[in-house]
C-alpha cells in the first residue's frame, strides 16, 4: 500500500459481535524512521452508533473523520431519520473512490449498529467496500490478524472481543516499529458508545 512507501505505519482492527462492534488502534504517528507524535488518535466515534478506525497518512485520517461527522449529521438533520450503517459506509466508499486520482492515503474500518443489527466494513484507499466479521489494517495488520483469527468465535461477547482487539494491536506494536504508544478503543453497543485508552507501559 502507498502508506507503506511513505512510511506512515499504523495498526487498527475491528471485530463484530452479535451485540456490538469493537474498534481499536494504536497511537503512534510516524513518518519514515521519525516518531512525530505518541498521542495520535486513529479511532473515532460518530454520534452514538458509528465508529471509524484508520491506518495511513494522519492528515487524511483527520480529514476523513471530519467529513464523515459532517455528512452523517447533515443527512440525518435533512431527512429526519437515522442513516443505516451500510449507507454511511457506502458514502465513505464513494468519497474515497471519487478521489482515486489523488487518493486519501488511508485504509478504513467502519462499524456500527442500526435496526438490522451490527455491521463491520473494511475499505482500501480507493473505496473498495467489504463487509466482514473482523478486519485488520495498516503496517501491523499481518500480525494483528493472526491474533484475531486464532481467538474469534461466532458467539464471542463484546467484552471478549475488546480483549482480543487490544491483544491484537499490542502484538503488532511489539513487532512493528511504526506502531506503538498504547491502544485507543471504541466499543459500539445498542446503549451507546464507550471509549477508552489502554496503556501498554511496563
Amino acid at each position: 500500500m502507498a502508506y507503506e512507501r511513505i512510511g506512515t505505519g499504523a495498526t487498527a482492527v475491528g471485530i463484530k459481535t452479535k451485540d456490538g462492534v469493537v474498534l481499536a488502534a494504536e497511537k503512534r504517528v510516524s513518518y519514515g524512521g521519525f516518531v512525530m507524535s505518541r498521542g495520535g488518535r486513529k479511532v473515532f466515534a460518530i454520534k452514538d452508533r458509528f465508529g471509524l478506525a484508520f491506518a495511513g497518512l494522519f492528515s487524511d485520517i483527520q480529514t476523513l473523520n471530519r467529513a464523515m461527522n459532517v455528512l452523517i449529521h447533515s443527512y440525518e438533520l435533512e431527512n429526519n431519520r437515522p442513516m443505516s450503517v451500510h449507507s454511511a459506509a457506502r458514502l465513505l466508499s464513494v468519497i474515497l473512490y471519487q478521489n482515486k486520482w489523488l487518493p486519501y492515503i488511508s485504509e478504513v474500518i467502519f462499524g456500527g449498529i442500526d435496526e438490522t443489527g451490527t455491521h463491520l466494513y473494511v475499505m482500501d484507499m480507493l473505496g473498495s467496500l467489504i463487509e466482514d466479521v473482523y478486519a485488520a489494517i495498516g503496517s501491523g495488520a499481518p500480525i494483528a490478524i493472526g491474533i484475531i483469527e486464532s481467538k474469534y468465535r461466532e458467539d464471542i461477547s463484546v467484552e471478549e472481543a475488546t480483549q482480543v482487539a487490544v491483544e491484537a494491536v499490542s502484538a503488532a506494536i511489539k513487532r512493528d516499529a511504526l506502531s506503538g504508544d498504547g491502544v485507543d478503543v471504541v466499543v459500539i453497543k445498542p446503549g451507546g458508545v464507550t471509549e477508552k485508552f489502554v496503556s501498554l507501559a511496563t
